[in-house]
């Protein structure tokens, strides 16, 4: 495996029966990365992890993460990774320090370095005031926190980061990416992130949008989105059937077809290259038709209509299913 990457995949796959988790992944993620498995619950995320953790062995293919081979060299995949997972791990009757110190001991830290490490860690994060507190008295928010400082102790070289922001407000889920992105400037680490938040992904360098187990594309969210390229227009108005109408008569005798014009519970949904260039002039026809207008948003591509584009319906569509 070249240095720069980070964690390279060939095929991996994962089956459970009759069922493939995982679909022959082809990844390169470069070191120093912030990397995003984009996808519903069920589309084998956090499979995926497990896999790159040496948590599950793959069925077939091949991976490697920090330059080790998860299947001929566990061990050293493991000295080189912090995982902090979905489900909550601490030992909430443990204090914070006891947490961190129980962790050390498990990956032979000598005790000097451990406090040392510890208390520059506490401070990273923002929990040195809590230091000696039992943890079932942290919120939802610095329990996280705690979690990736647990998995930063041994100084690892990639952070698996399954869901890392479930449950949390907006609030709490800014401050957990703030610190994110401290670590990664200041230790250089690779982190490696599930989530089905489309607002968490714009974190990410580079993206994967996985579905089914399969991965679908990837790129990053900039390229991802020039993929589909229009902005959504929707105007609400006193009358959305004649805005139609109105639209498909005023702006279809161009070089250009008239944009599709969709009425809609909140309004009549356009799409178009350059919305913000469209209102004034929508806006005004509608106006000399004597139809009010009493709304107007513009909204530039998202990640929902990338995944829309490729899938053929929303993330929050295909998200109520548990699953892996």
């Amino acid at each position: 495996m070249s240095a720069p990457h980070a964690v390279l995949t060939e095929g991996l796959r994962k089956v459970y029966g009759r069922h493939e988790a995982v679909v022959l992944l082809d990844l390169a993620v470069d070191s120093g990365q912030v990397y995003g498995f984009l996808g519903p619950n069920g589309a084998g995320k956090s499979t995926t992890i497990a896999m790159l953790a040496t948590l599950l062995r793959p069925t077939s293919g091949h991976a490697e993460v920090a330059g080790h081979d998860v299947r001929r060299a566990p061990d050293a995949v493991r000295r080189n990774i912090g995982v902090v997972f979905q489900e909550p791990t601490l030992d909430g009757e443990l204090t914070a320090v006891e947490n961190l110190t129980f962790q050390a001991r498990l990956f032979g830290i000598p005790r000097p370095r451990a406090r040392a490490a510890i208390a520059e860690l506490l401070d990273m994060v923002e929990l040195s005031h809590r230091a000696d507190v039992p943890v079932r008295t942290f919120s939802g928010g610095m329990r996280r926190r705690l979690e990736v400082a647990r998995g930063l102790l041994h100084a690892p070289r990639v952070l698996f980061l399954d869901e890392p922001t479930t449950g949390l407000d907006p609030q709490t889920r800014a401050a957990i990416w703030e610190h994110l992105h401290r670590l990664r400037r200041e230790r250089d680490v690779t982190v490696f992130l599930t989530t089905h938040h489309l607002q968490e992904a714009e974190h990410c360098d580079r993206m994967a949008i996985v579905d089914h187990g399969d991965l679908v594309v990837e790129g990053t969210p900039t390229e991802l989105r020039t993929v589909v390229g229009a902005d959504r227009v929707v105007v609400r108005t006193g009358d959305d059937e004649a805005a139609a109408r109105a639209v498909q008569e005023a702006f279809g005798h161009g070089p250009e077809p008239a944009p599709a014009a969709t009425p809609g519970p909140d309004g009549l949904r356009l799409r178009v290259a350059d919305g913000a260039g469209l209102v004034p002039r929508l806006v005004a026809e509608l106006a000399a038709r004597d139809i009010p207008v009493h709304a107007v948003t513009v909204t530039p591509p998202s990640l929902d209509d990338v995944f829309l584009h490729y899938t053929g319906r929303t993330i929050r569509e295909a998200d109520p299913a548990p699953g892996r």
